[in-house]
């Protein structure tokens, strides 16, 4: 999975198959409909529990959290908890997270730039 140019960064006796294995699960964690929606929500901004909810439409409040444990687990967002009654929470994205939003803008706009041939391609198969 990792090419040789990725891997300059990494020292010699590095365990590649580690190095696999670990970006295999980081992807499969954060390549799913409910976490990449929440990366593009928070964006530059930080945002408390129920306004985040209030962006990601149609996400379930159990699904916000575990999406944010897992996102934070990742070092992909800060959370953020005040002494407050009730408790004030507030997420923001990391530097690594900013990083992978920067990705998923790529990934939408080459979505956005391929859209004509991948419609005329489903309608050729599903003919």
């Amino acid at each position: 999975m990792a090419s040789k140019q990725l891997l300059k960064g990494l020292p010699e006796d590095a365990d590649l198959r580690r190095v696999d294995s670990l970006a295999r699960e980081i992807f499969s964690d954060v390549a799913n409909k409910w976490a990449l929606l929440i990366v593009e929500a928070l964006g530059e901004r930080t945002l408390r529990f129920s306004e985040l909810r209030d962006e990601v439409e149609g996400v379930s409040h159990k699904m916000l959290t575990q999406n944010l444990r897992m996102l934070e687990r990742n070092g992909l967002v800060d959370r953020k908890v005040y002494p407050t009654v009730p408790p004030r929470v507030e997420y923001t994205l990391t530097e690594p997270g900013r990083a992978l939003r920067t990705a998923v803008d790529a990934i939408c706009g080459w979505t956005h730039q391929h859209l004509g041939h991948i419609e005329n391609a489903r309608d050729r198969f599903d003919t």
